[in-house]
């Protein structure tokens, strides 16, 4: 393996970045990162440089030990691989199945329909839009999380579930969601904003973030 430091492309305010960027801080590994901005220029993820990186052209991308990786889980995964400490997914079984629903459950069925790809198509109603698919997708997932959250989303400790989750709940109260029907989900929110590794990754906290969203 070469001994490069990773590059991290990240946008702040990507749900999809942001899971990758709290996996490198939970496994101590210092990268550089680049900034790719959504918005600006017609999306920077469309330039040819970019594409050259990602052809799907969107975030996250980690180069790491001489290729380059797309898509959040993909890279969670090859970091889990190759750093196992601490580990992202349980090694019981039937806990590993569950942090595997719960993290495809976001990834899938909620975020898909509420990014910034399908609320440009939308239009107009893009808030009410992101409302309902959130809302929607929380329904279930508070109701899963019954079952199976201790202090976190699977028993009491972090995985990969919970790196899907925060960023969700972000976008839940960005769109303006109502959190009240989901108690689980916040409980365990709230109690993962507090650990390191989820507040040195949050988007306020990025050096592509605004001055006026910096915490």
């Amino acid at each position: 393996m070469t001994s490069e430091k990773p590059i991290l492309y990240s946008y702040f305010r990507s749900s999809c970045s942001w899971r990758v960027r709290i996996a490198l801080a939970l496994k101590g590994i210092s990268y550089d990162l680049v900034p790719v901005n959504l918005l600006k220029d017609g999306g920077q993820q469309f330039s040819a440089e970019f594409k050259a990186v990602n052809p799907m052209q969107q975030v996250p991308a980690l180069k790491i030990d001489g290729i380059t990786l797309s898509q959040s889980l993909a890279i969670i995964h090859y970091l889990e691989d190759t750093h196992p400490n601490p580990r992202l997914l349980p090694q019981d079984p039937k806990k590993r199945a569950q942090v595997r629903m719960i993290a495809d459950h976001i990834v899938s069925g909620i975020q898909p329909l509420q990014n910034l790809n399908v609320l440009k198509q939308i239009g107009e109603k893009k808030t009410e839009w992101a409302q309902n698919c959130i809302a929607s997708g929380f329904q279930a997932l508070e109701q899963i999380l019954q079952h199976t959250a201790g202090h976190y989303c699977v028993g009491d400790e972090v995985s990969m579930a919970d790196l899907c989750l925060v960023p969700q709940v972000s976008n839940a109260e960005r769109f303006k969601v109502d959190m009240g029907p989901y108690p689980t989900i916040t409980r365990i929110n709230k109690a993962l904003l507090e650990l390191e590794a989820f507040r040195v990754s949050h988007p306020s906290r990025q050096p592509d973030t605004p001055a006026e969203l910096r915490a």
